[in-house]
C-alpha cells in the first residue's frame, strides 16, 4: 500500500460546499460593508487560514462583524449542502484497504460538525477530524496536516492529503506528504492549482483510486 494514510480538505473535496460559502460572503460584504466584491476575488481567499482571516483581508476593522452575519446567513444553508457522493462511495474501499482516514480542514469543528450531521455516512469513515482550534497555524502552513499525521500515528512520507485549493497544496508539500489536487471543487482553476505543482490532479474518485 503506498499511502496508509489518506487525509482529506472538506470544502470542496468532500462536500460541494463553495456555492453556500461565497453566498454567505458576499452576503455578509454587501450587509456590513454595503460593497459588492467580484465572485472570482472572494473564491481565491477559500480554503486558506480560515473565516476569521478572510474577514480581516476585507475589513480589519469590521471581522467580527463580518465573522457574525456570514455565519447567521451560512448555517441555515447547511440544510442545502451536498457531498461529492462519488468521493463518499470511494472512502469504504480505501478503509477495507487498511488505510486510517482524516480530515483537515480550516474550518472550526462546530461548522465541521453541521456538515457531518447532514452526512452521517460520511462521519464514520474517518479517524480523525483536524480543524481550526486544533493547531496555531493554518494552512498553508504545514501544521494541521502534521497534525493528523501524527494523532494516525504515522510518517508523513506515508501520508498523501487530498483538497482542492492551493493551500492544500502547500500545505501538503510543506508537510512532506503527497499532494493530491482535485478538480471538482467548483472554487479554484485547474491552472491556479497546478501553479502549486501538486504531485497529482485528478477530476474524478476512480482517477483518485489510481493515485493512492
Amino acid at each position: 500500500m503506498r499511502f496508509p494514510v489518506v487525509l482529506f480538505d472538506l470544502d470542496g473535496t468532500l462536500i460541494d460546499s463553495g456555492p453556500i460559502i461565497l453566498a454567505s460572503m458576499q452576503h455578509a460584504v454587501r450587509t456590513v460593508l454595503d460593497r459588492e466584491i467580484a465572485y472570482e476575488e472572494l473564491a481565491a481567499t477559500v480554503g486558506g487560514q480560515g473565516l476569521v482571516a478572510q474577514m480581516r483581508q476585507l475589513d480589519p476593522d469590521r471581522v467580527d462583524e463580518l465573522v457574525e452575519v456570514y455565519k447567521e446567513h451560512n448555517d441555515p444553508l447547511h440544510d442545502t449542502l451536498e457531498a461529492f457522493d462519488e468521493l463518499l462511495d470511494v472512502l469504504p474501499r480505501l478503509k477495507a484497504e487498511g488505510r486510517k482516514l482524516g480530515i483537515v480542514t480550516a474550518k472550526r469543528h462546530r461548522t465541521v460538525a453541521l456538515a457531518l450531521d447532514r452526512f452521517p455516512r460520511l462521519a464514520e469513515e474517518f479517524d480523525v477530524v483536524i480543524a481550526h482550534e486544533d493547531t496555531v497555524r493554518h494552512k498553508p502552513d504545514p501544521d494541521p496536516v502534521l497534525a493528523a499525521v501524527e494523532r494516525l500515528g504515522a510518517e508523513p512520507s506515508q501520508a498523501a492529503y487530498v483538497g482542492d485549493s492551493p493551500f492544500d497544496i502547500q500545505a501538503a508539500k510543506a508537510a512532506g506528504t503527497f499532494a493530491v489536487a482535485v478538480g471538482w471543487g467548483g472554487i479554484h482553476s485547474d491552472e491556479r492549482l497546478l501553479a502549486e505543482k501538486p504531485d497529482a490532479l485528478v477530476h474524478s474518485p476512480a482517477e483518485l483510486l489510481g493515485v493512492l
